[in-house]
């Protein structure tokens, strides 16, 4: 039937057409970077071999392949050996074969699934010439075969581990990775070709297809998603008209990540590409971009798997702050609603970020959040926790941020001067004890009379809460003396002396 089927396309009559039938013949090679290993092809020593191997390959194309994959000519055929006329055909035949999806967690048909990565290799080598017109019929096979060899449900063991929240965790990489790399490296050359008419691919690289495209980056194959990265950030560069809808996909899996889930594999990524694409965001913000720091990007800190990402949460809070420095009192306020207050390590990476921050606050901004964040500081300063104290005690390192202390030391100085003699009378850490003492003899030399002034109102209250603390005592010693005394009858509540 295949055959028959077969018949009815043109072919071509000369015995070099022939010969040249299998598509592992193609001399051109691939970009190692795009594809990886390199890939091994076999020249035509004599016209008997080839013809030989070339019927081997038709007769193993019509045992898999259905017939639905051939369209007007023999995809057999390599892109050297028809005219160019026939190329386009060509292309949509050849794409249409590599249609068939295989099953790579078993060793059936190996011949088959070599026979669809040689025809890959020639697709990419292809597009990679330059020479292929992008007409509609040509753009909408390619996004078939995409769609069918790209878009899947990946199985549950994939979100087994927690969605990658363990560092020690190592990732799964996909056995069909072979052919999906091609298929990747396939689609990114055919959204950055020149040939390529956005107003044309628009119709098949819609929303439909962008969506699918963002649902695979919950793979776990760490390979998978730096090429969906790159691709990603190619289609919003090109496909302007789907910018805005792109910037709602992410914010929705952004949302679903923080309160809902908290699993999810391509945070990092998708966050990396949204650094490229806040840098591009036009002065004066708009609302709308504001709404995406405040609702996607700060809440982003609330899950325990912050650590997996936050260098590229840093770097896109850092690129708002850098296009509007009004924006710091939002992102410090955000930062203190979702302070760890049960994780050390979590409180560590907090006051790194912060310090990043602050580094590029400038005194207007400073003044805004200074007594809520300074609140918060001094509580960091006490913590039993030594790696959270001294980061707290290190903001004092910086010159910037000193300068800002310094210009506001009478609000700043009565906020923490309790947490620094509280470790300074005795903390258990001695390099914590030492830091301490450093930031205490800074603020001495800034305004010494002012922490002589603070250093008698600290011992005041101290005096004050230890004579309520001793009143309290002598008053309950009087109630036990009174309670001993008293006659025991019906159900009065009795007080037990230990």
């Amino acid at each position: 039937m295949f055959k028959q089927f077969l018949s009815k396309f043109p072919r071509k009559s000369s015995s070099k057409a022939e010969n040249n039938g299998d598509s592992t013949g193609n001399n051109n090679s691939v970009n190692n970077n795009a594809v990886g290993n390199g890939i091994q092809r076999t020249n035509s020593s004599n016209s008997s071999t080839v013809s030989s191997r070339s019927n081997v390959v038709k007769r193993m194309s019509s045992a898999v392949f259905p017939s639905t994959v051939v369209t007007g000519i023999e995809p057999l055929l390599s892109f050297k050996d028809v005219s160019n006329p026939e190329k386009q055909n060509l292309l949509i035949s050849k794409l249409n074969l590599c249609c068939v999806v295989f099953d790579f967690n078993d060793s059936k048909n190996a011949a088959e699934k070599d026979l669809k990565r040689s025809t890959l290799i020639e697709l990419v080598d292809f597009v990679a010439s330059g020479s292929v017109r992008f007409n509609e019929p040509v753009i909408a096979a390619v996004c078939k075969m995409i769609a069918l060899n790209l878009f899947r449900v990946f199985p549950p063991n994939y979100r087994s581990n927690g969605g990658g929240e363990n560092d020690d965790d190592e990732p799964m990489f996909d056995p069909a990775w072979s052919h999906l790399q091609l298929v990747y490296d396939l689609l990114l050359r055919f959204i950055t070709s020149s040939n390529l008419d956005a107003k044309v691919a628009k119709k098949h690289v819609d929303h439909s297809f962008i969506l699918k495209l963002l649902d695979l980056f919950d793979s776990d194959d760490p390979r998978e998603r730096d090429c969906l990265k790159t691709i990603l950030h190619r289609i919003y560069g090109k496909f302007m008209v789907h910018r805005p809808f792109i910037r709602k996909s992410v914010s929705n899996i952004f949302y679903r990540f923080v309160f809902e889930t908290e699993r999810h594999n391509g945070i990092a990524e998708l966050l990396e590409i949204f650094g490229s694409v806040i840098s591009g965001f036009a002065l004066p913000l708009k609302e709308e971009h504001k709404m995406f720091l405040c609702r996607a990007l700060i809440p982003l800190h609330k899950p325990k798997s912050v650590g997996l990402y936050l260098q590229q949460l840093s770097y896109c809070i850092a690129q708002f702050l850098e296009k509007d420095p009004k924006l710091v009192s939002y992102v410090i306020r955000g930062l203190l609603k979702y302070w760890p207050v049960t994780s050390s390590q979590k409180e560590v990476m907090f006051l790194g970020e912060l310090e990043e921050i602050l580094e590029a606050t400038n005194m207007a901004e400073f003044q805004k959040i200074m007594v809520p964040l300074f609140k918060r500081i001094g509580t960091s300063l006490n913590s039993s926790h030594f790696q959270v104290a001294e980061r707290a005690l290190f903001l004092w390192n910086n010159d910037h941020i000193v300068s800002l202390i310094a210009h506001n030391r009478q609000v700043i100085l009565p906020l923490i001067y309790p947490a620094l003699e509280k470790n300074a009378q005795g903390h258990w850490n001695q390099a914590v004890l030492n830091l301490t003492l450093n930031v205490r003899k800074m603020f001495a030399e800034m305004d010494n009379d002012l922490v002589l002034s603070y250093q008698e109102k600290f011992e005041d209250e101290a005096a004050k809460l230890k004579a309520a603390c001793e009143k309290r005592t002598v008053i309950w010693e009087r109630l036990e003396n009174v309670a001993s005394f008293q006659p025991v009858t019906g159900n009065t509540a009795v007080l037990v002396k230990q």
